[in-house]
């Protein structure tokens, strides 16, 4: 894995840091949202991805 694929991984699986820029970069690509989708979701539901994934639609 090339250094650019690791910076891109979430940082932590279990929940979504909005406060690490890195995290939210990794996070908004992963999710295919933007921030403010992302923030708003993360408003909404929490920072349990599970929750997030469900609030936005999105089915693995």
């Amino acid at each position: 894995m090339t250094d650019a694929q690791t910076s891109m991984r979430p940082l932590a699986s279990d929940r979504i840091d909005l406060r690490d820029p890195v995290a939210i970069e990794s996070w908004m690509a992963h999710l295919a949202v933007g921030e403010d989708e992302l923030r708003e979701a993360v408003d909404a539901v929490g920072t349990c991805p599970g929750h997030v994934r469900d609030y936005l639609g999105i089915r693995i």
